[in-house]
């Protein structure tokens, strides 16, 4: 490949897993952090990736608009020191059904792509992953590539565009990491690069077992036998890390994850976990707030009634983000949640809804053309939780942008300065500064009969854009179904609970930063691997 500024390409270190789950996203992300650290131009790239945790990147002079990436490569991209854009997950897949996936290419929607057969895709999609691929390559040093599931998956080899086809493409050296806390690792490691065709085979420069719990010298002879079938050599043993802070790549959480420090707890922030979460990754910051000792707060995630049976005033409900709003209401019914969720309201408990959570939080969802699901979606209009005189109409237009600004320190509706300060149980939040992202179908409105009649709801963030909705609202009135006023709170921006100064706000402490996370995992690896290792495999 050439040029035009006689920039020689990347090189390329690519991240292979025996399985889903191996701990590639982890390992990229603390590669590029030791690299970036070496003085290296370094870029991440995955070239597809299947999660419903995205963030909004920048744009490129190809793709001026910027758009959605998968969270991953987003966190890989902040590691690296270098601004994500587009061109690190050209291809993201956003399932919205057992059987369907939003497909986003380069940042944008693309219905087209979205309808066709996933065994068409790949001559479609291949030209826009090597040429986002080849752009990275010309303007860094070290491109770090992850791939996704499996590289021997023989029924998916012939479509391949993640894996082995990018590695061939870049001529990337491949590392291959098995999970030996779930068991079978040699067998993973050795049946993964049988499976691979011998030009595949040469590319593989080092195993990894990741997830070791124990001594690492119990292994003997197992890698040295590995090596001597496979003339592959296994570079590290990883231990097992919990709550290293960085959150799961395809938004499957762990109930454990991190754990709850030991002391009392004081305060509960409950999350429920309906079937289409989305942008998960934005609690993982909480989930390190209550592994903080003596924060107090123990942080819970909730699939029935009983579990928000406990819940006090002081105590936090969240309703995340969702891909599906009107099915995920409809889990709610039928588990009997939304009764529950509306009696921690009327306890003038603190309930917070993000995105979709937010639209639940109205009045009704209106999907008459089954935008969310498809056409011909179930649930496509459905009433809401009743917590905010809202409604939400579903559009084709989907709204994808950054945001940066402050809460309002009077929630008013272009009223004058008269107005009253922040009622109720979201006060501290009045005036904090915050950035953020709106990723959602839909838009919200005050709902229109109930406004006449004098029920509103308070915009406490201000769209950035003139004349646009605003971006989250407060309960301003009391009502028979909740006396309180100013303890329920909907926004569609995400990111809010990333930001180490408004949880000091709501719960008096706060996480390590990110920087310092990134920092540890460099360490970690440079312990593990060795500096020399780390250096040879990146070498000319």
């Amino acid at each position: 490949m050439s040029t035009s500024t006689g920039h020689r390409p990347a090189r390329c270190l690519m991240v292979l897993g025996c399985t889903s789950n191996a701990g590639k996203s982890w390992l990229t992300t603390a590669l590029c952090r030791w690299y970036a650290n070496q003085g290296l131009r370094v870029a991440p790239f995955k070239a597809q990736n299947m999660s419903n945790n995205a963030r909004v990147v920048g744009g490129t002079a190809q793709h001026p608009d910027g758009g959605e990436i998968g969270s991953a490569q987003y966190f890989q991209a902040l590691a690296a020191r270098t601004q994500p854009d587009v061109r690190m997950n050209p291809l993201l897949l956003k399932p919205e059904a057992d059987t369907r996936s939003q497909v986003v290419l380069l940042g944008q929607v693309h219905p087209e792509l979205t309808a066709m057969a996933w065994r068409e895709r790949p001559r479609h999609t291949w030209p826009a992953v090597a040429e986002a691929l080849d752009a990275l390559r010309a303007s860094h040093d070290l491109v770090l590539i992850e791939g996704a599931g499996s590289p021997a998956e023989i029924n998916l080899y012939a479509s391949d565009v993640v894996n082995m086809r990018v590695a061939r493409h870049a001529q990337a050296r491949c590392l291959l990491v098995a999970d030996i806390d779930r068991g079978g690792a040699f067998a993973h490691l050795y049946g993964t690069w049988a499976l691979l065709p011998e030009s595949d085979r040469a590319l593989i420069r080092g195993f990894v077992l990741n997830k070791f719990r124990g001594d690492a010298r119990l292994l003997a002879p197992a890698p040295e036998m590995l090596r001597e079938r496979t003339g592959v050599p296994t570079l590290a043993t990883l231990p097992l890390w919990r709550g290293h802070g960085l959150p799961e790549e395809d938004g499957v959480f762990d109930d454990a994850g991190v754990g709850q420090a030991q002391g009392e707890a004081t305060r509960i922030i409950a999350i429920v976990a309906y079937p289409h979460l989305s942008n998960l990754d934005e609690f993982e910051p909480l989930r390190q707030l209550a592994a903080l000792p003596g924060s107090g707060v123990r942080l819970r995630w909730v699939r029935d009634p009983a579990a928000l049976g406990d819940l006090q005033p002081h105590d936090t409900l969240i309703l995340p983000g969702s891909k599906h709003t009107a099915a995920d209401l409809q889990w709610l019914r039928e588990r009997r949640l939304d009764a529950a969720i509306c009696a921690h309201a009327a306890r003038g408990g603190r309930v917070l809804g993000i995105c979709g959570g937010l639209q639940m939080l109205g009045e009704a969802v209106i999907d008459t053309d089954g935008l969310e699901g498809g056409p011909g979606a179930r649930h496509a209009n459905a009433p809401g939780l009743g917590l905010l005189p809202l409604v939400t109409l579903f559009t084709a237009r989907k709204t994808v942008r950054h945001w940066s600004g402050a809460f309002g320190t009077r929630p008013t509706e272009g009223a004058s300065s008269e107005a009253p300060a922040w009622p109720g149980a979201w006060s501290a939040l009045a005036g904090q500064p915050l950035s953020g992202y709106e990723i959602h179908m839909g838009q919200t409105a005050p709902h229109p009969a109930m406004l006449r009649a004098g029920h509103r709801a308070l915009p406490v963030l201000a769209s950035a854009a003139d004349g646009a909705a605003p971006l989250g609202w407060i309960n301003g009135a009391a009502t028979a179904a909740n006396p309180h006023v100013g303890n329920v709170l909907g926004l569609y921006l995400h990111g809010m609970l990333e930001h180490p100064h408004i949880l000091q706000a709501l719960w008096g402490a706060a996480p390590p930063p990110l920087e310092e996370t990134f920092e540890r995992m460099a360490a970690f690896v440079e312990t593990h691997f060795g500096a020399e290792t780390l250096h040879a495999l990146v070498q000319p």
